[in-house]
Parts: C-alpha cells; sequence; structure tokens
C-alpha cells in the first residue's frame, strides 16, 4: 500500500503562485509514476503534470511553461510549484501514484483546494 497526503493548496491571487507537496509512504519503491490531477467543479478529473520514476516529465498544455513538478526521493515527497496562476487553474488537485507490475494500480491522496481569484 500507498500513502499520499498532500499540503500546500490555498487561496491566491491571479498572476500568483503556490506550491503543493505531496508527501508518500508506504511501499514507495513500487510506483513508477508519480502525478498531479486537478478537478474543477463540474468537470472531470485531468491531469496536469506526471514525473516518471527515471524522472521525465508531462505536462498539460495549458500549464506548460507556468507549473514545475519535482520530485525529492529522500523524502518521498512529489511538489508542484504553479507559478501565473491564473482563475482557471482553480480546482482541487490530488496527487496520484500509479504502480506498475503484475498487480497495477492508482493510489490517490485526498486533494487539497487551489483557488484563484482575478
Amino acid at each position: 500500500q500507498v500513502r499520499l497526503v498532500e499540503s500546500g493548496g490555498g487561496l491566491e491571487q491571479a498572476g500568483g503562485s503556490l506550491r503543493l507537496s505531496c508527501a508518500a509512504s508506504g511501499l514507495v519503491f513500487s510506483i513508477n509514476r508519480w502525478g498531479w490531477y486537478r478537478q474543477a467543479p463540474g468537470k472531470q478529473r485531468e491531469l496536469v503534470a506526471a514525473i516518471t520514476s527515471g524522472g521525465n516529465t508531462d505536462y498539460a498544455d495549458s500549464v506548460k511553461g507556468r507549473f514545475t513538478i519535482s520530485r525529492d526521493n529522500a523524502k518521498h515527497t512529489v511538489n508542484l510549484r504553479m507559478n501565473s496562476l491564473k482563475p482557471e487553474d482553480t480546482g482541487v488537485y490530488y496527487c496520484a501514484a500509479d504502480r506498475a507490475g503484475q498487480a497495477p494500480r492508482t493510489y490517490w491522496g485526498q486533494g487539497t483546494q487551489v483557488t484563484v481569484s482575478s
């Protein structure tokens, strides 16, 4: 099992910055990809950014150049730095961890609210 706990959400003005952090515990060695997703009111959950165990990153087009995902292996944390925030970045942000192998599954955190005011 893997447990994920997000922190760092809150209210920010457009143009500002926030940093989200996801602390992982448990069988973290089994995870091959970490991601941040968000879900806006009335919309489906979408991938914002991801980073593999090899360090490869992927971003949604809407956040490229503004958001940066990073990983601290020693602390078992995955961070999302969000700059130049826009009101459309508002939503609940979830940390996710993908486990590969014979029993693949995705673990989810409880989510943290990000609200960007115009």
